[in-house]
C-alpha cells in the first residue's frame, strides 16, 4: 500500500559534502530513484524529482513509491564525496530507500556510493529474482530510457500526423540524448540538430549521429576536432529552440524551455526526454500554442521501469541476459505507448491531461498493479 505519511528529507552535511535524500512516497516501506550530482542541484530540485519519480512508478503501475537524492558537486575528489555520501546514507538504503543514476552520475559512481554503504543487491533486497548483481542486469539496458523517449516521440509523431522522415532537435547529447536519436534515425526520421554543452551541431539535411555518438564523450560533450565536415556548429547558448523543426526532444538540463525562450520554439511536438525540462509557465504557453507536451513521467520512464521490474520481482526470474532484455525493452515500449496514447486523448480537451491520466493509473495501482 502506498502510506500516507509526510515525505522524508534527509540532509547529509559532512567535510566536503552537502546532499539530500527525499522519499516522495513509499509503498510497503520501499522506495526507487536516482542520485543526481551537479555543482547546482538543491533541496527543492530533488523533491521535484523525487515527486517525478513517484509520477512515473505509478503510471507505469509498479508498486513503489518515488525517492531521489542529490549531491553538490563540490571542490573535493568526486570519489572520495561519493563514498562519504555512501557512508552517511548507508541507513536509508538499507531501510529500503534504492538510489541509482542520474545527471552526473554514473554506475561506476553508483557501485562506489553502494558499496561505502555496504549495500549490495540481490542481497539486500528480497524480492530481486535475480543470482547476477545489479550491475550485470544493467549492463544490457543502458540505453532504454533513451529507447522509451524514442517510443513516446514516434507514437506522438504519428498522432499528429508529422510528415515521415520528421526533422528532430534534440537538445542534450549524454546516454538518453545519443540512444534516443539512434532509435529515431533507425526508424527514418532526420535529426537536424544536436545541442551538447558547448553548444549546437546541426545540418538542414540531417546529421551522422553515429559519427557524433562516438565523438562524444561520456558525459554527452562532442569533441569538436572530431566532427565531419560540412555541418554547422555554434557556440554555447540556446540556439537549438530556433532551428526549424517538426519535434524539440530535451534530454538535457531542468527548465531548458522556459517564460524567456518559449515563444521561439519552431516544433509542432515537446518531448520532455529528461527532468523537468519545461517550466509549468512554458507547457502551458507551449498547449495553448496548439504544441503537444509529452511530459518526462510519461517519456522517461525507462531506466525507472527496468530498475522497479527488478525491485520488486515483476519480470521473470528464469530469463537468460538476451531474453531478459527483450521481455523488458517490450514491458516498457508498451506501457509508454498506452499512457502516451491515453494522454494525448486526454489533450484533445481543455487544461492539462497529465493530472487526470495520474488520477487514472492511480486509482488502478490501488486496485491492482496487473495490466
Amino acid at each position: 500500500m502506498v502510506d500516507d505519511l509526510p515525505r522524508l528529507e534527509v540532509e547529509v552535511r559532512g567535510p566536503g559534502l552537502q546532499a539530500w535524500v527525499v522519499a516522495d512516497t513509499t509503498v510497503d516501506g520501499a522506495a526507487m530513484g536516482g542520485t543526481r550530482m551537479t555543482p547546482t542541484v538543491s533541496l527543492d530540485e530533488v523533491r521535484a524529482l523525487a515527486r517525478g519519480m513517484t509520477h512515473k512508478l505509478h503510471l507505469v503501475g509498479l508498486p513503489l513509491g518515488g525517492a531521489k537524492a542529490g549531491i553538490v558537486d563540490g571542490p573535493v575528489p568526486r570519489d572520495a564525496t561519493l563514498r562519504r555520501f555512501g557512508t552517511a546514507v548507508a541507513p536509508l538504503l538499507k531501510g529500503g530507500i534504492h538510489l541509482g543514476c542520474d545527471m552526473g552520475v554514473s554506475p561506476r559512481d553508483r557501485c562506489l556510493f553502494s558499496t561505502a554503504a555496504g549495500y549490495h543487491v540481490p542481497r539486500d533486497v528480497p524480492r530481486y529474482p535475480y543470482d547476477v548483481d545489479w550491475e550485470e542486469y544493467w549492463a544490457p539496458l543502458l540505453d532504454i530510457t533513451g529507447f522509451g523517449v524514442a517510443t513516446a516521440t514516434t507514437i506522438a509523431m504519428d498522432a499528429l500526423r508529422l510528415p515521415h522522415p520528421s526533422r528532430v532537435v534534440v537538445q542534450g547529447f549524454g546516454m538518453v540524448g545519443r540512444a534516443l536519436a539512434a532509435h529515431l534515425c533507425d526508424r527514418g526520421h532526420l535529426v537536424v540538430g544536436v545541442a551538447d554543452r558547448d553548444g549546437l551541431v546541426s545540418s538542414p539535411g540531417g546529421l551522422p549521429v553515429g559519427a557524433l555518438s562516438a565523438a562524444a564523450d561520456a558525459h554527452g560533450s562532442i569533441d569538436r576536432r572530431l566532427i565531419p565536415d560540412g555541418l554547422t556548429v555554434t557556440g554555447p547558448g540556446d540556439q537549438w529552440i530556433d532551428l526549424p523543426a517538426d519535434v524539440l526532444v530535451l534530454a538535457a538540463n531542468a527548465h531548458a524551455v522556459h517564460d524567456g525562450n518559449v515563444a521561439r520554439t519552431q516544433a509542432r511536438l515537446v518531448v520532455e526526454g529528461g527532468n523537468l525540462c519545461c517550466t509549468p509557465a512554458a507547457k502551458d504557453a507551449l498547449r495553448a500554442r496548439g504544441v503537444l507536451v509529452v511530459p518526462d513521467v510519461v517519456a522517461n520512464v525507462g531506466a525507472a521501469s527496468v530498475g522497479g521490474c527488478a525491485l520488486t520481482g515483476t519480470v521473470p526470474g528464469d530469463l537468460g541476459p538476451a531474453a531478459r532484455r527483450s521481455w523488458l525493452f517490450d514491458w516498457v515500449a508498451t506501457r509508454i505507448a498506452c499512457n502516451t496514447r491515453d494522454l494525448i486523448d486526454l489533450a484533445a480537451t481543455d487544461g492539462d491531461p497529465l493530472p487526470r491520466l495520474l488520477r487514472d493509473r492511480e486509482s488502478a495501482l490501488a486496485g491492482s498493479v496487473a495490466w
